[in-house]
């Protein structure tokens, strides 16, 4: 069902360049976003230019490499299955100690804003 007040957005545009635009909505962990301000700030200030959180993380993909994903590891033996395997994070982002969501949602526009230090009542 589409919202009316919503007007329609192409799912996919084929730009002149040769490029294509597709537009998503994402839902991203706090830090998630901070990381891509910090990533928009790099990249304003090696292009002397404002970047938003869309180009930064349009550039961030464009980064990416686009080989064939590596081969799925073999089984493991029987008894290799019963041991625990240590948790691996997925992103380079470090994990935090267990907030709110409102102090999770302030300290990253502060890591994003650079207000980091600024104390709050």
């Amino acid at each position: 069902m589409t919202d009316p007040a919503i007007p329609a957005i192409p799912p996919l545009i084929a730009l002149p360049d040769g490029e294509a635009e597709l537009r998503v909505t994402l839902r991203l962990q706090w830090e998630d976003v901070a990381a891509l301000g910090q990533e928009a700030g790099r990249l304003a200030a090696r292009w002397k230019r404002a970047v938003s959180l869309d180009e930064a993380a349009s550039h961030r993909l464009r980064g990416r490499p686009t080989t064939a994903p590596a081969p799925a590891p073999a089984a493991p033996a029987p008894q290799e299955r019963a041991k625990p395997q240590p948790a691996v994070a997925s992103s380079s982002v470090s994990p935090l100690p267990a907030r709110s969501s409102g102090e999770h949602a302030r300290q990253a526009i502060e890591k994003i804003s650079g207000g980091a230090g600024h104390a709050s009542a």
